[in-house]
């Protein structure tokens, strides 16, 4: 094959688009689990399981999150996230939902540059599987200025069986009033994989801009309606032009750094003091600047850590608080405060906030 003729080929099938870091999703290979892999009840708005996927859900029903491995025979990814319903809600209410959320910051966006005469299009894939059929719905929301959203239809065709699907979004130009994204680190671009969608929320309008609160086709099947079933997601990319790509693998310290600019633990080897006998202010150095000054809580399933004093070690104290104060994107100080120490700290003694080597304890969160 001629050179021409490679170049020619090569630019066809990239659509004009990088070559590299053409992936605006994060983890999309669902590579980093930083909060948890096993079963997770799902809640609205929340960040269970998988970094950087939310998870929707506003039904009577409830389901479950957790990691899936050994996928990669059939996606070219080992790992993906598995949800679960073990609750059902036979009968969804006009205005209730369940659905699998990405969220993208704005900043990231701007080469798109939607609002103008030069938008560009995107084209998202992803690998799905469940053991129910039938048609789902991908909606695409442009958030800042005017809110615009596109309800888009993809069919789950054999049951238990990986399938990919591809889903082109063309861009908003300048016909669009308020189409523009902000520069800012907001809220750009969200999607959702719909699984229930009451009629409050529904439309016919597919393929298309709307600007009214509609996020799933009439078609939408009811995946909440039986405990039996399971849906799966992974291979989920999204990128410049008409034509997907083969996914890009990222490494994991690469994927790890960006999902740490919205998620991480309080680094462990953090070095402060005493301030009293329950208290130790220490200073903290984030290994990746965050995105906004985090907010912080502690692991409903591990508060514990090794917190040492000079010459003393306290062993396993648990902790019953974390205040972030003097906190910035890149660190500051954060105030822990114990409810059991071996030893008694005094004022002024050198605190050491040693999780020993499980460092799920004090959570950052800076998530859009």
């Amino acid at each position: 094959m001629s050179k021409a003729r490679e170049l020619a080929e090569l630019g066809a099938v990239y659509d004009s688009g990088a070559l590299s870091n053409r992936n605006f999703i994060i983890n999309g290979g669902m590579q980093v689990w930083q909060r948890a892999t096993a079963t997770t009840t799902s809640g609205t708005g929340s960040y269970k399981t998988v970094d950087r996927f939310q998870i929707y859900e506003s039904t009577n029903g409830v389901y479950t999150t957790e990691q899936s491995t050994g996928n990669s025979g059939d996606t070219g990814h080992d790992t993906a996230l598995q949800a679960n319903v073990t609750t059902a809600d036979s009968s969804i209410g006009a205005g209730q939902y369940a659905a699998i959320v990405h969220r993208i910051e704005a900043q990231n966006l701007q080469g798109l540059r939607w609002g103008t005469a030069a938008g560009k299009n995107l084209i998202l894939s992803f690998w799905v599987k469940s053991n129910k059929t039938g048609i789902y719905s991908l909606s695409t929301e442009k958030n800042d200025a005017t809110t615009y959203r596109r309800v888009n239809e993809f069919t789950i065709n054999v049951a238990d069986t990986w399938e990919q699907k591809t889903i082109k979004i063309p861009p908003l130009t300048n016909s669009n009033s308020g189409g523009t994204i902000a520069n800012d680190n907001g809220l750009g671009i969200k999607f959702e994989w719909c699984l229930a969608y009451g009629s409050t929320f529904t439309t016919t309008s597919l393929d298309q801009w709307i600007t009214s609160s509609h996020f799933a086709s009439t078609n939408q099947v009811n995946w909440m309606d039986s405990t039996s079933n399971n849906f799966y997601l992974t291979g989920v990319q999204l990128e410049v032009g008409t034509e997907a790509t083969p996914f890009e693998h990222r490494s994991f310290g690469d994927e790890l750094a960006r999902c740490q600019r919205y998620f991480q633990y309080l680094p462990s080897g953090a070095l402060g003091r005493w301030n009293n006998s329950t208290d130790c202010e220490l200073g903290v150095n984030f290994p990746t600047v965050m995105r906004a000054t985090p907010s912080n809580s502690i692991n409903p399933n591990d508060n514990t850590a090794n917190i040492f004093r000079v010459g003393v070690a306290v062993n396993a104290c648990t902790i019953s608080s974390a205040n972030a104060v003097y906190l910035s994107p890149s660190g500051g100080a954060a105030v822990i405060v114990v409810s059991s120490t071996a030893s008694t700290p005094s004022a002024g003694d050198v605190a050491l906030y040693d999780t020993n080597g499980d460092s799920e304890v004090v959570f950052m969160d800076s998530e859009l």
